[in-house]
């Protein structure tokens, strides 16, 4: 009888293992796919400051070389210092969209361990469990037939 229950309880420990491997499976796919929404947001986000800085520009152009003249320097050198500075915004995003990238490959990889880890010590546990009930049972056999060879 007690083998049987320790069975049951092994057998249970095991499966809670494998159900936390399986549960962390899947919240690391969860955070892979957030990933990949994140960076069609960032990009989203990033076409979107592209289109605001074309606009800008046309609406500039036609402003400034209708009021100053084409060939001025100063709507040159401005033109000039708002291409650098959509460059920089871009790259931060293109930055940002790879980091955030990397923190989720890493949070998926160590939820993904986790499961693992705790799948491993589940079925060490529910080995070990087992084997000192089978132990017990066989130090309490064995008495039980010391006892038997007394009296008889």
């Amino acid at each position: 009888m007690m083998m049987i229950a320790s069975a049951v309880s092994a057998g249970g420990e095991i499966l809670g293992g494998i159900g936390a491997n399986e549960d962390a499976k899947l919240n690391a796919f969860n955070t892979k796919t957030e990933k990949k929404l994140s960076k069609v947001q960032a990009m989203q986000q990033s076409q979107a400051r592209r289109e605001e800085y074309d606009f800008a520009t046309s609406a500039n152009q036609a402003f400034l070389g209708g009021l100053l003249g084409r060939d001025d320097q100063s709507v040159k050198a401005f033109f000039k210092r708002e291409k650098e500075t959509i460059g920089k915004d871009l790259g931060r995003i293109e930055t940002q969209i790879a980091m955030s990238g990397r923190q989720a490959d890493i949070a998926a990889e160590n939820i993904r361990r986790r499961g693992r880890t705790t799948l491993l010590a589940s079925t060490i546990s529910a080995a070990s469990g087992f084997g000192l009930t089978y132990a017990q049972g066989k130090s309490i056999q064995k008495q039980n037939k010391s006892v038997v060879k007394q009296r008889a």
